[in-house]
């Protein structure tokens, strides 16, 4: 294997900055098997591929809908993708990944670009060496793009953070995009990257993939390396992808799963076969299939995702597989009783910069005692800051786990189940700067059992919800194999619409509509702007009418069936009976977007001399 590193040397001799030609690919929502066979066939290369997705990192993250999720670009990606494109000129690929761009959370550490945990305390931190699934990537031939925002040090499920702030979701930028890996989901979502790298504590992979339309797998403990990965509690922290597709995830697992000396979580795997996620694949038998029904995951589940996630296990059992309802007894105490942050993290994170960091001042007293984190994580930083180390509290917390574990495992031998089911998180994405309730995370971090979140709808106002899927210890590839047959049939991905594939390099321009309405002595004037990238449809409209003929009302209507009775109900007033003229904003819904973009969205207008159910004309 060619060492990158030597090879970019000689390359910047050579040729300091790539060129970078255009092509006829298309990395919007690509998968890693498409960009593969692109980069075989020579539609495009890897200085090409990698100047798209910044293209469209400039285009959509801190312009058009400011999604943020970005942290910092690394400044050697262009030149890597050079050398990978020589060495494939060389002596072929190195397999799946090679030259492709992957974004990864900033706990990662990379011992070339800062890792932060989304602090300004960790602004310059540089840590000596890789964590250990980033140096698989390297090997593996990938690209490391960027690293993404996430809640601070990973300690919530907002995403924001001191150093880079809020997070926002490409599927709404006014909500949340989950956590702690949000700029990793709002990323992978947004087509920034091929795919993009989480961790997960109690959610932090899944309850993004959930609200981004993603699928992501909280492996088995010891699947795979946390080594190098800013800790929040070791025992409960694990690392993976989030992925567009079920095929990207899984060849993305493949390469990173597997022993590491340095996390002795992975020992199992010394001794386990890998579990050889894309040959298993397309294994999954429906009609054997028995999937149990938590049903005190959904109790106060939002109408939406209840709804979405009830019309996914109709599908399963309509292709033969049995849904039974399940029960864990004092399943609520014991996850109670059994989370570990409180106890680790101030323990872990402090060993972390003790490890990593050249300043031996830098610790978690220091960081709380100088104010240097965002005042979203004052609590919790604070309070673990202050705690002094139970022993017996932290041993009684490690044996509910077991228990826990075994309830689980009881249930599914008894039951002979493949899988438990709930929503991934009950409630739907918040408003940013509110709190987000619902998440259901810890049954699989309490436990260290595998849990898969699988995307499966949209509530009525286009926000995505979550499946989540947990099974027993090391079938993790089972997980992903029930989840394939539901992704392909169902064509459950669907691209944010605030992010659209780009034009010539750039964001599409926003259509602008000027319209003229004159009808018996009363006359409107108006003017729209439609942008797709921030999802907004603004208005400026005016009025003139003659004494004794007023307009009462300027309003839009949705003709939603096509026919042209225009008999639908208002959906926008752009102006009330006693303005005479107004400029505004209306965020839309999927539906207003849709009309907008085929053509029926009607200006109706209301006065004394028009009809009684008024007047309507196209914008156009």
């Amino acid at each position: 294997m060619i060492c990158i590193r030597r090879l970019l040397f000689v390359l910047s001799l050579l040729s300091p900055f790539p060129v970078v030609a255009q092509s006829n690919f298309d990395v919007f929502e690509a998968s890693i098997s498409e960009i593969q066979k692109a980069l075989g066939q020579g539609q495009i290369n890897s200085v090409q591929l990698t100047q798209q997705y910044l293209d469209r990192i400039q285009a959509y993250d801190k312009q058009g809908p400011k999604l943020n999720s970005i942290v910092r670009i690394n400044p050697e990606a262009l030149a890597q993708a050079q050398a990978l494109d020589a060495e494939r000129e060389l002596t072929g690929s190195r397999g799946p990944l090679h030259g492709v761009p992957i974004v990864i959370k900033d706990n990662y550490n990379t011992d070339h670009m800062p890792t932060t945990g989304g602090s300004v305390a960790l602004a310059s931190f540089i840590p000596s060496e890789n964590a250990a699934q980033v140096d698989k990537l390297l090997q593996a031939g990938a690209i490391i793009l960027a690293k993404t925002n996430l809640h601070e040090y990973a300690y919530g499920i907002t995403s924001i953070g001191s150093l880079v702030g809020q997070t926002r979701n490409p599927y709404d930028p006014r909500r949340v995009p989950g956590g702690s890996s949000g700029g990793t989901g709002a990323a992978a979502a947004a087509s920034f990257a091929a795919a993009a790298f989480g961790s997960d504590t109690c959610g932090s992979i899944r309850i993004p993939s959930a609200f981004n339309n993603l699928i992501g797998l909280r492996p088995s403990k010891g699947l795979s390396s946390i080594y190098g990965i800013l800790p929040l509690s070791h025992t409960q922290d694990v690392a993976g992808p989030l992925a567009r597709s079920a095929e990207d995830l899984a060849i993305i697992l493949d390469i990173v799963s597997g022993y590491d000396y340095r996390d002795e979580a992975t020992e199992i795997m010394r001794t386990t076969a890998a579990p050889a996620f894309v040959d298993r694949l397309y294994s999954a038998n429906l009609g054997n299939l028995r999937i149990g029904k938590l049903q005190q995951y959904f109790e106060g589940s939002d109408g939406a995702v209840s709804s979405a996630i009830e019309d996914a296990l109709d599908w399963y059992e309509q292709q033969g597989a049995e849904i039974v309802d399940v029960e864990i007894a004092d399943m609520a105490d014991l996850v109670r009783r059994s989370g570990l942050i409180g106890h680790e993290f101030k323990t872990d994170i402090n060993q972390y910069l003790a490890t990593f960091s050249m300043d031996e001042s830098l610790n978690l007293n220091f960081i709380v005692s100088q104010g240097l984190y965002h005042e979203a994580v004052d609590g919790v930083l604070s309070r673990s800051n202050a705690s002094e180390f139970d022993e017996q509290a932290y041993r009684s917390a490690m044996a509910v786990r077991s228990q826990l574990r075994a309830a689980i495992e009881t249930v599914m031998a008894e039951q002979n189940l493949d899988a438990i089911a709930y929503p991934t998180i009950k409630r739907t994405q918040v408003f940013t700067g509110d709190s987000q309730p619902g998440s259901n995370c810890s049954l699989s971090a309490n436990s260290g059992l595998p849990a898969l979140s699988m995307p499966v709808g949209f509530t009525s106002n286009g926000l995505p919800v979550g499946l989540e899927l947990l099974g027993g210890f090391l079938q993790d590839a089972e997980l992903l194999a029930i989840a394939q047959p539901y992704e392909s049939t169902m064509s459950s991905r669907r691209a944010p619409s605030t992010t659209p594939a780009l034009e010539s390099g750039l964001a599409p321009a926003p259509q602008r509509f000027e319209l003229l309405f004159s009808r018996a002595l009363l006359r409107v004037e108006a003017s729209f702007e439609f942008d797709a990238v921030t999802n907004l449809f603004e208005f400026q409209v005016n009025k003139e009418q003659t004494q004794g003929q007023a307009i009462t009302a300027v309003t839009l209507v949705v003709d939603s069936d096509g026919d042209g009775n225009l008999t639908e109900p208002v959906v926008l007033n752009l102006l009330p009976p006693d303005v005479i003229a107004a400029t505004g904003s209306h965020f839309m819904s999927a539906e207003f977007r849709e009309a907008v973009e085929q053509g029926r969205l009607y200006l109706k207008v209301f006065g004394d001399s028009l009809p009684s159910a008024g007047a309507v004309q196209l914008l156009e």
